[in-house]
């Protein structure tokens, strides 16, 4: 790509107020979305296109694959990428589940852990009372009918003859739910390829 092309796209794409062909350009013809994976494929995030052309014309991004919109500014014409991936490797710490009442009857099933009996008014259960050194966290928290909850008490299961139906363990983190609403839109199908990648 010629050097004033790339000068030109990115003026246009950093200051849409510059002039009014751009600003024409920019309002209509920039609002698509790109998928942006990690070097090593796995998706990041979603960011919109001038922020895409900025990371790829800088050389900090690749495209694999291409929308089906011809961006257009006064000097040239441009396919817009729908993937990009990156050129190095971001580190990020593994993304978790909050700990929540709704998230532990999520991973639960909506299930009393004791009973086995499903129901829409279920409390959470100390496996390992608080006050008999149990903690708040994911392997010592269950849904619990009420009834179970209260001939439980402050026992501990041995004490209070219950069985729990598995043991409770921190889910993992579901970070393709945040890409796959996206999907809805025909243009966006290529994600798919890269999204389930494994799956």
């Amino acid at each position: 790509m010629p050097a004033e092309h790339r000068r030109a796209f990115l003026c246009a794409a950093s200051s849409p107020g510059g002039g009014s062909s751009h600003r024409l350009w920019y309002d209509e013809g920039m609002d698509g979305v790109v998928l942006v994976l990690n070097q090593n494929y796995e998706p990041l995030n979603v960011c919109n296109l001038p922020r895409a052309f900025r990371l790829v014309f800088g050389a900090r991004a690749e495209v694999l694959e291409y929308d089906h919109q011809v961006i257009r500014t006064p000097r040239a014409e441009y396919r817009a990428p729908a993937v990009i991936r990156l050129q190095d490797l971001i580190r990020r710490p593994r993304p978790r589940v909050k700990l929540s009442r709704r998230e532990i009857f999520i991973r639960d099933g909506y299930t009393c852990q004791y009973c086995g009996r499903q129901s829409s008014d279920l409390t959470l259960d100390h496996v390992v009372p608080r006050h008999r050194g149990g903690g708040h966290t994911w392997d010592n928290l269950v849904a619990a009918c009420k009834t179970c909850n209260h001939r439980k008490g402050g026992k501990l299961l041995e004490e209070a003859r219950l069985r729990l139906a598995r043991r409770p363990v921190e889910p993992r983190c579901d970070i393709y739910s945040v890409f796959t609403p996206y999907l809805r839109d025909e243009h966006n199908e290529s994600w798919r390829t890269y999204l389930f990648l494994g799956h």
